[in-house]
């Protein structure tokens, strides 16, 4: 079976669908099976010209957003590559990005086309302040999931929150499945380690979806409360400066250290005890997993995907998000009682290990690939 594994951003890029497509190519052997993966590169911009209509809703009605521009210039984009690109057939395209999914359907509008969908782009634009809810832009990118719905032949998502998530904007809510992206464990290798004083650790991309401003403010409890830590925050982004000037402003900076964006953390991250990310929304997130899978004990937002991942108090630790108070007590308790730390770490490892294995994930797509064989 020839498939392809239609990405938007290339594989080398940092997210948890980067995290997974790429090592799946090695558990999906010839002669049985054959996979090549598909991306736009970054520089492709302003190519596409071909007038854009979508069957479920005329999208001229938000054309004057600039938003909205970009996003259909992108599409017109990744249509001129995929055609200028792929001069051969496939029996099965699974495409990981809406405009991905859209853009093969279009090119093979006889080849069966699953789409997953790992984020919401519009739920990450309103919480960094770029859109308003319920504006224009809102809505065109809410439009998008009715007209994948209608266009691609099945839906996947990567949580059940997300799931739900979705329910308002779709026809067939029932008929999506949740496959939660899967891991390498070959990439994770934990290691013993004693820290006299304890790392915090997180990794994300510096905006303020992700609740960094929130942790800082947790850091500055924690350090009037006179315990000691290490922040380290892995990651680059357009809030960086802001964040480290409020670390300044709170005092924390000294205690906090900037790494920018590192390609591969995983390398690293088992040297560190404690990873924290407050986000404010999250379909999935990858990044615990990896965590989980280094033996960090975890402490994350009580939100999205995070809370199907952490079992409260025995996988890892939640906290409501945009709680300064709350995640300060969480990471009080895993910086003075080492013990409880490790109990989290291995509870957490153990649970990424049975859920979120690569191996799983493979079952389950062959399953499903394997019913549009023709």
């Amino acid at each position: 079976m020839k498939l392809l594994q239609a990405l938007f951003f290339p594989p080398e890029q940092p997210g948890g669908v980067s995290s997974m497509i790429p090592y799946l190519q090695e558990r999906f052997n010839p002669p049985h099976w054959e996979m090549e993966l598909f991306s736009i590169p970054k520089r492709i911009r302003s190519k596409g010209s071909d007038a854009v209509e979508f069957q479920t809703f005329d999208w001229h009605q938000y054309e004057a957003s600039p938003v909205v521009q970009k996003y259909v210039q992108t599409y017109r984009d990744y249509l001129w590559w995929t055609r200028l690109r792929l001069k051969t057939t496939f029996d099965l395209i699974h495409a990981h990005h809406p405009i991905a999914g859209l853009a093969m359907k279009e090119v093979f509008p006889d080849t069966p086309v699953i789409q997953s969908i790992h984020s919401s782009y519009e739920r990450e634009l309103i919480l960094n302040g770029r859109i308003q809810e319920n504006g224009l832009e809102h809505q065109f990118l809410t439009s998008i999931y009715k007209e994948l719905e209608h266009r691609t032949d099945r839906l996947l998502t990567v949580s059940h929150s997300f799931k739900e998530y979705l329910r308002p904007y779709v026809l067939n809510y029932d008929q999506i499945d949740v496959i939660p992206n899967g891991f390498d464990e070959k990439r994770f290798k934990p290691i013993p380690h004693e820290n006299e004083v304890a790392q915090l650790v997180t990794v994300c991309r510096l905006v303020p979806a992700k609740g960094i401003d929130t942790l800082l403010e947790a850091c500055a409890r924690l350090k009037e409360r006179g315990l000691a830590y290490v922040l380290h925050i892995i990651g680059d982004g357009p809030i960086r400066e802001e964040l480290e000037q409020r670390a300044q402003q709170l005092g924390v900076y000294s205690e906090t250290i900037f790494y920018g964006y590192t390609l591969h953390p995983e390398e690293f991250m088992p040297f560190f005890d404690v990873f924290v990310l407050p986000s404010r929304a999250e379909a999935f997130g990858s990044v615990f997993a990896e965590a989980a899978l280094c033996s960090l004990a975890l402490v994350g937002s009580d939100i999205g995907g995070i809370s199907e991942q952490i079992a409260n108090g025995t996988t890892g630790l939640l906290v409501p998000p945009d709680d300064a108070d709350q995640l300060a007590d969480a990471l009080e308790k895993v910086i003075v009682d080492p013990a409880y730390r490790y109990e989290l770490a291995r509870n957490g490892s153990d649970h990424a290990k049975n859920h979120y294995s690569l191996n799983r994930v493979v079952h389950e797509l062959k399953k499903i690939y394997l019913q549009y064989k023709g």
